[in-house]
């Protein structure tokens, strides 16, 4: 139980060391975990039963050649296309969004920075190192976020994009 007040107060302190730019980051990256994490089990379980239910709707249909059987071809890949692709934007967006929050929050720390300066001068070393550190962690928070999750979302992208290839290779037009 003592580990987890540790970790609790851990977390707490680093959060405060950000500064609120830090807490909107940390909020952010949660989300986009969230969404990603929804995207991955989605993909193990969801999209399957989609792809199947796909391949056995086009099976059961007895004529596969004319313009309407395109038609509806066409429609059962898109269907299994939007299911696969739902989300992704919103997660490339809030990717693009950590380093830019990062970034406020260096600007928010060298206004403290500079603050301090101007009341105190350059002798007060404490309260500049914390304008300092709040300038800093929410930078290195919004890269690490966004690092995490350009190579998630890649791997999301190329998965989707490779199971959408593979569904409309199996729905031949033979008959």
């Amino acid at each position: 139980m003592q580990v987890l007040i540790d970790a609790f107060e851990a977390i707490r302190d680093f959060l405060e060391l950000g500064g609120p730019v830090l807490r909107v980051i940390a909020f952010v990256i949660l989300i986009m975990w969230i969404m990603i994490l929804e995207r991955l089990i989605f993909f193990g379980t969801g999209l399957q039963q989609i792809i199947r239910d796909s391949f056995e709707a086009w099976e059961a249909r007895a004529e596969r050649r004319s313009w309407h059987a395109h038609q509806v071809r066409a429609a059962i890949i898109s269907r299994a296309k939007m299911a696969a692709n739902q989300s992704i934007p919103m997660i490339q967006t809030l990717v693009a969004l950590c380093p830019l929050l990062g970034l406020l929050g260096t600007v928010t720390g060298m206004i403290t920075v500079f603050q301090v300066m101007a009341s105190a001068g350059t002798g007060n070393a404490r309260s500049m190192a914390a304008g300092v550190s709040m300038a800093t962690v929410p930078t290195m928070a919004g890269m690490v976020g966004a690092l995490s999750g350009v190579f998630l979302v890649t791997i999301l992208t190329r998965s989707a994009r490779r199971r959408i290839a593979m569904l409309e290779d199996d729905l031949t037009m033979d008959h």
